[in-house]
C-alpha cells in the first residue's frame, strides 16, 4: 500500500480510502491511485490486516452435515449477508458425533476468526466460554448447553404438532414417527410434539409406530420398509428432517406403496416437483441464517450491547398434494405417490 501511495503521489491513508470506496475522495485522486493499483498489481494482503487485528476478514460456519438441504441453505444465506459485508465465510462440517465437536470447532477457532455461527452437537459448549471475549458467538438450530449465548431455533415443537395433525384431519390414524436419534435435541422436540397431536386427537401411543435411534443415527430407508411390514403397518409417515425425507421417499416409490402418506419436518429441492408434489414444515433456513449473521454482526459492531439471546422463529405448513390428491391422475411415466384422503 505504501509502493501504491507513493506511485500516486498521496498517503498510505488515502489509498486506503479510495479502496473503501469513501465518497469524499476526489476523482482525480481517486483515478491516480486505482491507476498505480493497476500499474503495480497491487492486492491487499489480508494475512497482514489480520495479524494487525487480531483477528482475520473472516466468520466461521459450523454445521453437523453441509450437504443436508436444511443447513447448506442457512449457509448461503449466511454468505450472501457476510458477501454484502465483504467478509469471508469458513465452513466446515461436524458430523452429528458430539465427541467430535469440539475437535472440529477448534479448527476454525484457530483462524482467529472474527465470529462463530455453530449448531451445538454435545450437550455441553461450556469450551467455548473462553473464546466469548474475543470474538462473537451465535448457535443455531438448537440451543447451546452450559453457555448464555445468542441462538436462533425454530419452533420444533409447533410444527411437529401440526403436520401430525394434518394427517389426523386426512382421517389416519395409524401414524409411524421417523428421525435420526434422540441425541439430537430437534429430534426429541419433534417427537414431543408428535405425541403432543396423537393425544389431542385421542389416538393411543404405539412403540412399534416410532423409528428412532437412541445414541446413532437410524436408515431412513430401512426404518421405512421395517414400518411397513408390521401387521398392522402404518398409513402414514411423518419424518422428522429433510435427510430423512430424501430417503423415504425413494424408498415408498420402490416399494410401489402410493397409498401411504408422507410429511416432511423441513423442504428440500425436487420436494415441489414429486408427483404429487410433497407436504412439508417449512423451517425457512433462509431467515435462520439471514437472523444469525445479523446477530453476529450486530455483536462486532456492538459489543456489550444488551440483546434478546434466544430468537424462536414460527415454522408453517407447506400444504401440498401429497396429502390431498385424488388416486389415478398420475400422468404416464411418472411415479405416484400420494396419500389416501377420507
Amino acid at each position: 500500500m505504501r509502493d501504491v501511495a507513493a506511485a500516486a503521489g498521496v498517503s498510505a491513508k488515502t489509498v486506503s480510502r479510495v479502496m473503501r470506496n469513501d465518497r469524499y475522495v476526489s476523482a482525480e485522486v481517486r483515478q491516480r491511485v486505482e491507476r498505480a493499483i493497476v500499474d503495480l498489481k497491487y492486492v491487499p494482503n489480508v494475512l497482514a490486516r489480520s495479524f494487525r487485528a487480531g483477528s482475520d476478514t473472516a466468520i466461521g460456519i459450523a454445521v453437523p452435515d453441509v450437504s443436508d438441504p436444511f443447513f447448506a441453505a442457512v449457509i448461503r444465506a449466511v454468505e450472501q449477508v457476510a458477501r454484502a459485508r465483504g467478509v469471508a465465510v469458513f465452513v466446515t462440517s461436524l458430523s452429528d458425533d458430539g465427541a467430535s465437536e469440539r475437535a472440529g470447532l477448534e479448527v476454525l477457532l484457530g483462524r482467529q476468526i472474527a465470529g462463530l455461527i455453530t449448531t451445538p452437537i454435545s450437550p455441553d459448549q461450556s469450551y467455548l466460554k473462553p473464546w466469548q471475549s474475543r470474538m462473537a458467538l451465535v448457535f443455531i438450530d438448537r440451543a447451546p448447553g452450559k453457555i448464555t449465548a445468542d441462538n436462533v431455533i425454530e419452533d420444533d415443537l409447533a410444527g411437529a404438532e401440526m403436520a401430525t395433525a394434518h394427517l389426523v384431519e386426512h382421517g389416519h390414524r395409524r401414524i409411524a414417527f421417523i428421525g435420526d436419534n434422540l441425541g439430537i435435541p430437534t429430534t426429541g422436540r419433534r417427537l414431543e410434539g408428535y405425541h403432543a397431536a396423537l393425544d389431542h386427537a385421542g389416538i393411543a401411543h404405539d412403540p412399534d409406530l416410532v423409528a428412532v435411534g437412541g445414541t446413532s443415527t437410524i436408515d431412513p430407508g430401512k426404518a421405512t420398509r421395517d414400518l411397513l411390514s408390521i401387521d398392522d403397518p402404518p398409513t402414514a409417515l411423518f419424518s422428522s428432517n429433510a435427510r430423512c425425507s430424501v430417503e423415504v421417499v425413494p424408498t415408498l416409490q420402490s416399494l410401489r406403496r402410493s397409498d401411504v402418506a408422507l410429511i416432511s419436518f423441513g423442504d428440500f429441492p425436487l420436494a415441489s416437483a414429486l408427483y404429487p408434489p410433497l407436504t412439508v414444515v417449512d423451517q425457512d433456513p433462509d431467515a435462520i441464517g439471514r437472523l444469525a449473521a445479523d446477530r453476529l454482526f450486530q455483536r462486532l459492531d456492538h459489543p456489550g450491547r444488551r440483546l434478546k439471546r434466544q430468537t424462536v422463529l414460527p415454522v408453517s405448513l407447506v400444504r401440498r398434494a401429497s396429502c390431498c390428491s385424488q388416486p389415478g391422475q398420475t400422468p404416464p411415466g411418472l411415479p405416484e405417490f400420494r396419500c389416501t384422503v377420507t
